[in-house]
């Protein structure tokens, strides 16, 4: 069992909480019975497993799959656990997993371009339903927060690992790409003066959202096709933006029913 806090793996857990340390050791945390169960379910590779003797008494045909298909498993005391963790109470399981590049090469349907995301919620909400609303591939501006941010696998109650994504070095040349192919570049804009359930989404889409506070930048709102808005009562500034496009997908599912 490891018990020293001081362990290199321990370290080196930790510093996969930052940002510097994903990019610097190309490696994400998966927390939780459920995402690891995920993983598993669709191929996802692993490279580490850490897990409590309490977890392994609940979940035996689970470690067992996972030690046949896992390079390293260890047994680890509650308090490593803990350590290695973000979250206040883990559920007695972490694993480390390679960022493995996922873009999706061609959008024949329904496409979600995102700008300057913050908040890691958010997304994971995003991802979320654009994986139940059969969304294709979702591109992601490389200034926004970062795809495999704990707190957005999270949010996403494992569909993270069911949707192509991808994170997009120039988001505005990807739009110009999928516009020359024929696809309809949709922009949510407050001052729109057409509402989203007027516009046809059975075409082939991208649905591009900009940033909680700032909107879409005034370059990518250029590439639009269409502006469309979200109606609201008078005194309502906006909506959240994962309410915004889970309101634009089931309609576009609505459309095509």
């Amino acid at each position: 069992m490891l018990t020293s806090l001081q362990n290199p793996l321990v370290k080196q857990i930790r510093k996969l909480h930052q940002a510097k340390g994903r990019k610097e050791h190309q490696l994400f945390l998966i927390e939780g019975t459920h995402l690891v169960e995920a993983a598993c379910e669709v191929g996802y590779p692993l490279t580490t497993v850490c897990y409590t003797s309490s977890w392994q008494g609940r979940h035996q045909p689970l470690l067992e799959r996972l030690s046949q298909d896992t390079p390293r498993c260890e047994w680890v005391s509650p308090e490593v656990l803990e350590a290695m963790a973000t979250t206040v109470h883990p559920d007695g399981v972490i694993a480390l997993a390679p960022r493995i590049p996922s873009k999706p090469q061609t959008l024949q349907g329904l496409g979600i371009a995102l700008e300057t995301l913050q908040d890691p919620g958010n997304l994971g909400t995003i991802i979320r339903t654009a994986a139940a609303t059969g969304v294709e591939g979702l591109w992601l501006s490389a200034d926004s927060v970062d795809l495999d941010h704990p707190k957005v696998l999270r949010a996403s109650a494992g569909a993270w690992f069911r949707l192509n994504k991808t994170v997009s070095p120039n988001l505005a040349r990807d739009i110009s790409h999928f516009q020359q192919q024929g696809l309809q570049i949709v922009a949510t804009v407050p001052q729109a003066s057409m509402s989203y359930w007027q516009l046809d989404l059975t075409r082939p889409t991208l649905l591009v959202f900009g940033n909680e506070g700032a909107g879409l930048s005034p370059d990518i709102q250029a590439l639009a096709d269409h502006q469309v808005q979200i109606p609201l009562q008078g005194g309502v500034e906006s909506l959240n933006v994962g309410i915004s496009v889970a309101l634009m997908l089931y309609e576009a599912q609505r459309q095509t029913i």
